[in-house]
């Protein structure tokens, strides 16, 4: 088997699934290689999965999938038919997807709204009366869905010590005051307005970062997160098989036997 055909069919990503689901497939790279992420669900922010703006590569299993710049489908979206995607750069949508759904296969959209047409997903559906055989199954690992990513915002209150005079808000404030002073005013009025904002300036500054009883502090949202168990259900399983002396890989939608049904190149079939 060829180097080519060798991606084909480890790009079958769950095409040995019966019945069909919709899925897709997003790797992080080019060409369907670095870090993937699966999923037959709506996913309305893919920032959850530690996978926003990352995809530079998909797969579409079986239905129809909208893609979209921003979370919640807004921005600019663009419709994947079933089918093998090498460069979603090359259609503007590399490192820029936010959220996906499934729409169907049966649903029709203006043609502006297709990507280009993807290659085909591998079949592995008999072809004719071709003879079937069974490859020792050497190795399976299964692949979970990645942790949910979530985050919250929190409003903290730091600082609280009373202290002096702030000396260097003061400096800083004369000088910003003294400056937006100077934009009124002509002649001796310039003048006064300049030494008015300065002094304006210095009161302000010599209170920044004070609360209402003169105590230094101040209080910021903050964002904390955490990462919550992803589904145990694995994503799909990672399979090794032999034929004939040699090796193969595929991805499977379900745990298999002992054995995988291929053809007399090696070929997975269902």
């Amino acid at each position: 088997m060829n180097h080519a055909f060798r991606i084909t069919v480890a790009l079958a990503a769950l095409a040995l699934t019966a019945p069909a689901l919709a899925q897709v497939v997003f790797y992080e790279h080019d060409g369907f290689d670095g870090r993937s992420f699966t999923t037959n669900r709506q996913v309305n922010n893919l920032t959850r999965y530690g996978f926003n703006d990352r995809a530079s590569s998909a797969v579409v299993i079986d239905d129809q999938w909208e893609v979209c710049q921003d979370d919640r489908f807004r921005g600019r979206c663009m419709v994947l038919r079933p089918g093998r995607y090498a460069s979603l750069g090359a259609m503007g949508l590399g490192d820029r997807i936010s959220s996906a759904r499934s729409v169907g296969r049966q649903t029709r959209y203006s043609e502006s709204r297709y990507a280009p047409w993807p290659e085909p997903v591998y079949d592995n559906r008999r072809r004719g009366r071709e003879r079937l055989y069974q490859a020792d199954v050497v190795s399976v690992r299964a692949v979970v869905g990645p942790p949910e990513r979530r985050c919250w915002i929190e409003r903290e209150q730091l600082g609280g010590e009373r202290r002096g005079a702030n000396v260097p808000g003061a400096v800083v404030g004369a000088i910003v005051g003294g400056v937006l002073g100077h934009q009124v005013g002509g002649g001796r009025g310039k003048d006064l307005a300049t030494a008015g904002g300065a002094v304006a300036g210095a009161v302000i500054g010599s209170n920044v970062g004070r609360d209402r009883d003169g105590r230094e502090g101040y209080s910021r949202d903050v964002e904390h997160c955490a990462n919550a168990p992803g589904s145990a259900r694995p994503a799909y399983w990672d399979v090794v098989y032999t034929f004939r002396g040699q090796e193969h890989r595929v991805q499977m939608a379900y745990q298999p036997g002992n054995s995988v049904t291929v053809n007399r190149y090696g070929e997975p079939r269902a």
